[in-house]
C-alpha cells in the first residue's frame, strides 16, 4: 500500500545548495535529513537556466525569477508562499519578507511554521531618517506573521523570551547545527593562496555590517603588532565594508581582510587552524557561524550581548569594546585558551548537532 508523504515546503532562502547564511544551510539540512519521511519542496531565488537543478537531496526545487535580498525579497518570499498554498501541505518559512501573502493561511488553512529570525526591527541598516517607519514597519511584519502561523520557531533563548513576553506564545527553540564544520589542516597550496595561514593568527568570520562589531577587531589588532588577525567578510556588500577595506587593507601588516571564502573545505581550513576566534555579532540570535566555530572546538570571545551569553552557556568570555578586548587579550594565556575550546566543543555536541535540530522540525511538522 503507498501511503502518500506529507508535502512540506521550505521557503525564505536563496535556496540550494547552501552558498550563503545560516537559513540557506538549515534549509540544506532539514531537505537533506526529511526527504524520506517528507515530501519536500525548496524554494529558490533567480539562477541561471544551465545552473539549476530540479532536485537536490532528493527534494524538488522550485526557481522564482527573483532575488532572494534587498526589495525583491518580499515579492520572491510572496510568489513562493502563494505556489506553495497550493502544491504543498505544510509551509516552512525562514523569516518574514513573504508577509503580504501570510493572511492567505486563512483561505488555504495550510499549517504555517514561523521561524522569526531574530528581532527584525531593532535591526534598522537603511536610511537613519526613516528609521521610526522602518521599526514601525517591521514590527507590524513581525505581528502579522506570528498571528497567521501555527507555530513559531525561535533560535535562542532571548528570543523565546521576547515571543512569550510579547505574544504570550511559547515558541520551540530550535537552533543551528554546527557539525558540519570540520577540523581541516594547512597544505602548502593553501598557503599559497592563503599567506596568512603561514603564522599564528587569530580569526573572525562574519557579514560587514555595523551590528557585527567588525571596527572593534581592527582598532584592537591596530594596537597589538605582535597578534595577527584574520577578518573573513563579503566587504563589497555594504558601505560600512567598503569603508574599512579602504581604509585598512594592506596598512597594517598583522591585520589581514581576506574577501568571503564560500568554499567550506578552505574555509574549514581558516577558522580551524585559528588561535582565537571572534563573534563579534549584536543583534543576532544563535549565528550559524558561532556553533560552526564553537563544533570546531575553538577558544572564542564573544562580543557581550544577552544572546551570545545565551548560545555559549555563560562559558565564553565577554569583551564589550575594542579597551576590554585588549585587557582580555592581555590576560589570556595557553591554558585558558586550550580550555576555552573545550567547553565550547561540549555545549556544540549536546546542543548543536543537525540530527537534534531536525527532529525538533520534525516534530513540529508532523
Amino acid at each position: 500500500m503507498v501511503i502518500n508523504k506529507k508535502r512540506v515546503a521550505l521557503i525564505g532562502t536563496n535556496g540550494i545548495p547552501a552558498k550563503y547564511g545560516g537559513f540557506e544551510t538549515l534549509t540544506e539540512y532539514l531537505a537533506k535529513y526529511l526527504n524520506e519521511e517528507f515530501e519536500i519542496t525548496v524554494y529558490c531565488a533567480k539562477t541561471p537556466k544551465e545552473n539549476r537543478l530540479k532536485k537536490y537531496h532528493n527534494s524538488k526545487l522550485i526557481y522564482i525569477s527573483l532575488k532572494a535580498n534587498g526589495w525583491q525579497s518580499m515579492i520572491y518570499d510572496a510568489l513562493s508562499i502563494c505556489h506553495a498554498m497550493f502544491a504543498s501541505d505544510v509551509l516552512v518559512i525562514l523569516g518574514f519578507s513573504g508577509v503580504i501573502a501570510f493572511p492567505l493561511k486563512a483561505l488555504f488553512r495550510k499549517k504555517i511554521i514561523f521561524n522569526i529570525g531574530g528581532i527584525e526591527w531593532q535591526k534598522v541598516r537603511g536610511n537613519k531618517s526613516f528609521a521610526a517607519i522602518e521599526i514601525a514597519a517591521k514590527k507590524w511584519f513581525e505581528k502579522v506573521c506570528i498571528h497567521f502561523s501555527d507555530t513559531i520557531i525561535v533560535d535562542n533563548q532571548v528570543l523565546w523570551d521576547y515571543v512569550k513576553t510579547n505574544y504570550n506564545i511559547d515558541s520551540v527553540l530550535a537552533e543551528y547545527g554546527g557539525d558540519h564544520a570540520v577540523y581541516k589542516s594547512i597544505t602548502n597550496d593553501l598557503i599559497e593562496k592563503y599567506p596568512f595561514l603561514a603564522n599564528k593568527y587569530d580569526v573572525s568570520v562574519s557579514r560587514a555590517q555595523e551590528d557585527m562589531n567588525i571596527h572593534i577587531l581592527i582598532d584592537t589588532y591596530k594596537q597589538l603588532p605582535d597578534r595577527n588577525l584574520v577578518i573573513v567578510s563579503n566587504w563589497e556588500i555594504s558601505d560600512y565594508g567598503i569603508q574599512l577595506k579602504k581604509n585598512n587593507k594592506n596598512k597594517y601588516p598583522n591585520i589581514f581582510l581576506q574577501d568571503a571564502v564560500y568554499n567550506l573545505d578552505e574555509l574549514n581550513v581558516i577558522r580551524s587552524n585559528g588561535n582565537i576566534y571572534f563573534h563579534s555579532h549584536s543583534l543576532c540570535g544563535t549565528a550559524p557561524s558561532l556553533t560552526e566555530a564553537m563544533y570546531l572546538g575553538l577558544a572564542i570571545l564573544c562580543f557581550d550581548v544577552e544572546t551570545n551569553r545565551a548560545t555559549t552557556e555563560e562559558k565564553s568570555i565577554y569583551f564589550k569594546d575594542s579597551k576590554s578586548l585588549i585587557e582580555i587579550l592581555s590576560s589570556l594565556n595557553e591554558s585558558t585558551i586550550h580550555q576555552l575550546g573545550i567547553d565550547m566543543k561540549k555545549i556544540a555536541q549536546r546542543r548543536y548537532t543537525w540530527q537534534r535540530i531536525v527532529k525538533l522540525y520534525k516534530n513540529c511538522i508532523n
